[in-house]
């Protein structure tokens, strides 16, 4: 027979662990000896080495106790859900920790390749870095709320950089950055780019997120805040589609 110190130790828990454990009534309370002290046996420590173990499985300690009368077979069962709920925690927290390391690395989140391809190219067509950084922010914050439609709004960003002279309107777009709000050439601009977007999709509207999303109006929003000369593009170029 053991003392409750000793049985703490072996079982590595606390002595308040063992206390709250009786108070719960997931340890039954041993017979007291001669001089008032808790004396434990083996079954006791077998018992207590259980309800530590599904305690740390993150097993509430209600179910616990609960399973303390199941049969040898429901036991079985049990401890066979508690192993596929810790697996499915474990990919979950591994998937986190990926997350968290890509974030520590200054990549958010995870982008198709094709996109991160695309990124590349946009450095080696002359686009600032500046840029660059810009449009990988705005893939990641369109991937991370709309997966099923971001793709498509990739892919037609990509066919329209394929033609040179929209390309070079984008370029046009980038280096208007440093631009006074009221220089004219922000005006020409967005007169081309309000021309080249009628011509490639006509009476049509290019592709977009869900209508009631929010997303559209945070990344234009993010993208006019850096600039003063982009915020007027982006005045005039709604003005000219939406007289």
């Amino acid at each position: 027979m053991i003392t409750i110190g000793q049985l703490a130790r072996y079982a590595g828990v606390s002595i308040k662990t063992i206390r709250v454990y009786h108070d719960k009534g997931l340890l039954p309370e041993p017979d007291r000896d001669a001089s008032g002290y808790r004396r434990y046996g083996a079954d006791d420590a077998i018992a207590l080495i259980k309800i530590r173990t599904l305690a740390e499985a993150g097993v509430p300690l209600a179910r616990i106790r609960d399973l303390r009368s199941a049969t040898e077979e429901e036991f079985q069962r049990a401890l066979s859900e508690i192993d596929r709920d810790l697996t499915a925690r474990v990919r979950t927290l591994r998937e986190a920790q990926g997350r968290l390391r890509r974030l520590a690395a200054g990549h958010p989140a995870p982008l198709p390749t094709e996109v991160g391809t695309h990124l590349e190219a946009l450095a080696r067509w002359g686009f600032t870095p500046r840029w660059v950084d810009l449009q990988r922010d705005l893939w990641v914050l369109v991937f991370a709320s709309h997966p099923d439609r971001a793709i498509t709004l990739f892919r037609d960003q990509a066919e329209t950089l394929a033609d040179p002279a929209l390309r070079q309107l984008f370029r046009d777009y980038d280096q208007a950055h440093d631009l006074d709000a009221d220089d004219p050439r922000v005006d020409a601009l967005a007169g081309r780019i309000t021309e080249a977007t009628r011509k490639r999709y006509g009476t049509g509207e290019p592709p977009q997120l869900d209508t009631a999303s929010e997303i559209p109006a945070l990344i234009q929003g993010t993208v006019n805040a850096s600039s003063p000369a982009w915020q007027r593009l982006d005045t005039l170029i709604r003005a000219h589609l939406n007289p």
